[in-house]
């Protein structure tokens, strides 16, 4: 999980490093990271530079969704493993968790068209509708 994170907090930091110049002031370089998630996600993700606790599903599902939908579909793999452990399911469901994405893959993601939001609403009303056990 740490690991997750730690990950997570690098691709987010070279997002931002990319995104600035070396000329750029602070205060340009938070006005960039506002635009960016302000316009990505409808309100910030992030507090004191680091992402918000109630934001880390969000913000996971919002950068690797393609990863995502791909793991779905096989009932496996690091990046649902990881949707997973964000989302509170325990360690012990995880295959539970994984082959239930894959049987519900049409559900969960419609179209082409749908957003990481609408698949993780999808999501969180699934596990609550099966009971499944979170932290």
């Amino acid at each position: 999980m740490k690991q997750v994170i730690g990950l997570f907090s690098i691709a987010v930091l070279a997002l931002l490093v990319s995104a600035c110049t070396f000329k750029g002031s602070t205060k340009q370089t938070t006005d960039t990271t506002s635009n960016v998630t302000g316009t990505t996600s409808g309100k910030s993700w992030f507090e004191g530079g680091l992402v918000r606790k109630d934001q880390e599903v969000n913000a996971f599902a919002d950068l690797n969704f393609e990863n995502l939908k791909q793991d779905m579909a096989m009932g496996r793999g690091e990046y649902l493993a990881s949707l997973g452990s964000l989302m509170g399911v325990t360690s012990a469901h995880q295959d539970e968790f994984c082959a239930l994405t894959q049987t519900s893959y049409t559900t969960l993601v419609r179209s082409e068209q749908t957003t990481p939001a609408e698949m993780l609403v999808a999501l969180d009303q699934m596990l609550a509708t099966a009971g499944a056990p979170r932290n």
